[in-house]
C-alpha cells in the first residue's frame, strides 16, 4: 500500500526545494495501513476552473493539500519541476524563501482538500 506524499520545503539556501516519497505507515497489514495522527487546526476545501495557474508564492501555512481532482506542474525558483494528480498529496512547508508556482496541465478543475497543521 502507498499514497505519493510530494514534500515542498525551504532549503538551507533560502529555496523552495521537494522530496517525492510515500506517507509512511505505523502499522500495515493484510488489508489496512494506518499512518501516525497529526493534530490538524483546520480543514476546507479549494476548487479552480481548469486552465488556472498561481505565480510565485509561498505556502501560507504549513499544510497538506490533497488533491482530488486535476493534474498540476509545479515549478521552484531553480526549476525544479513536479507534477501533482489526483490522489496525491502535498506536505507544503515552504513557507518562507523562493517560493514556487503551479499551473493547470490538463482539462480538468484543480479540486482539493487544505488541511492546516496544528
Amino acid at each position: 500500500m502507498s499514497i505519493r506524499l510530494v514534500h515542498l520545503f525551504t532549503g538551507n539556501d533560502g529555496q523552495s526545494h521537494f522530496t517525492i516519497g510515500e506517507v509512511p505507515w505505523m502499522s500495515a497489514g493484510a488489508v489496512n495501513a494506518i499512518s501516525a495522527r497529526e493534530a490538524v487546526a483546520e480543514v476546507s476545501f479549494e476548487e479552480t476552473a481548469a486552465g488556472g495557474s498561481f505565480d510565485w508564492h509561498n505556502a501560507p501555512c504549513r499544510q497538506y493539500v490533497i488533491t482530488l481532482a486535476g493534474t498540476l506542474q509545479f515549478e521552484t525558483r531553480l526549476g525544479e519541476t513536479f507534477a501533482l494528480a489526483p490522489g496525491d498529496v502535498l506536505l507544503a512547508e515552504d513557507t518562507t524563501g523562493g517560493g514556487h508556482r503551479w499551473r493547470l496541465v490538463d482539462g480538468d478543475p484543480w479540486r482539493r482538500v487544505y488541511v492546516t497543521l496544528a
